[in-house]
């Protein structure tokens, strides 16, 4: 019996499903090469090479679940801090930006500002009270705080943690996205990522859905123990000329091999880039002890 370990750590879930159900977007397949084309395309030696890379990332936490109460009734909310940042590569990483954010979620419209002894909980507006809407509200907060912050440095590439979906408008802007749950190819187009070498991309392809983006995939350096083994996919706006995204798609193929993780020093080897994962540990900590801020609730609402 042959088999093959996943570097993705098993607490992590899995970096791609067993089984990929088709996407239910369209595709368009042939924006760099014909589908007889199709083949792994080795990145091009770029003169220069990208100098400035910004990644932007956010984190979340939800610090307690709380009811709005209303004579006899009662609405659910959310307290919740979040943050998001920003490293600069440059010859050097640095983190230029990282900011904390906290809020009370919840569609009660008597609701008001939880004032607690470290912290305050500002209210912020949800449309329902269904925990998958805070949760969504949540995650809008973070990302407006992402979109912020990138927009406020120059870089001519911005790798942005996640889908693109909603920051289509940063310029130079490219999703990153680390797990796969949905084939966008078929036939031969999917065996083509499969023969993906280290350091190699797919040709660029659109996806039309309810918004329209391009994407490709690349392999990132490490062990190739299985067909999807290392292989992220990347989204740019659909806004871009064909000509200036399979540049894009170039520069990131020849830029983010070297900043791919190592099983011994990331559980999420190589997909988790080692800036991404720096600024995430930084913002991280900057949210606060968790049940330090959970006891103030608590007081708070006595």
């Amino acid at each position: 019996m042959r088999f093959a370990i996943e570097t993705w750590a098993p607490e992590y879930g899995a970096a791609t499903d067993h089984e990929l159900p088709e996407t239910g977007a369209t595709v368009d397949a042939e924006i760099e090469r014909d589908l007889d084309g199709w083949a792994p395309i080795a990145p091009p030696s770029l003169d220069p090479p990208p100098e400035r890379i910004l990644f932007t990332d956010g984190v979340r936490r939800v610090d307690a679940q709380v009811w709005i109460e209303d004579g006899a009734a009662s609405c659910p909310g959310i307290c919740a801090t979040f943050a998001a940042g920003a490293v600069l590569c440059d010859g050097r990483a640095e983190v230029v930006s990282a900011e904390v954010r906290r809020g009370l979620f919840t569609a009660a419209p008597q609701a008001e500002a939880i004032r607690c002894r470290h912290v305050s909980y500002p209210v912020r507006s949800a449309p329902s009270g269904d925990p998958d809407v805070l949760s969504l509200a949540l995650q809008q907060r973070m990302g407006e705080l992402e979109i912020t912050l990138a927009a406020a440095h120059d870089a001519p590439l911005v790798i942005v943690d996640g889908p693109l979906r909603g920051r289509q408008s940063v310029p130079g802007a490219v999703g990153y996205i680390k797990t796969h749950h949905v084939s966008y190819l078929q036939g031969a187009q999917e065996q083509v990522v499969a023969a993906l070498g280290p350091g190699q991309r797919t040709p660029v392809f659109l996806m039309m859905s309810s918004w329209s983006r391009f994407s490709w995939y690349l392999r990132l350096p490490g062990s190739i123990g299985h067909p999807w083994a290392g292989v992220v996919r990347c989204e740019a706006s659909a806004d871009h000329e064909t000509s200036d995204v399979i540049a894009l798609a170039d520069a990131v193929a020849a830029a983010l091999p070297r900043f791919s993780s190592k099983p011994h020093k990331d559980p999420r080897a190589p997909q988790n880039l080692y800036p991404i994962a720096g600024l995430e540990r930084e913002l991280r900590r900057r949210l606060g002890d968790a049940a330090l801020l959970y006891r103030d609730l608590r007081v708070a609402a006595a």
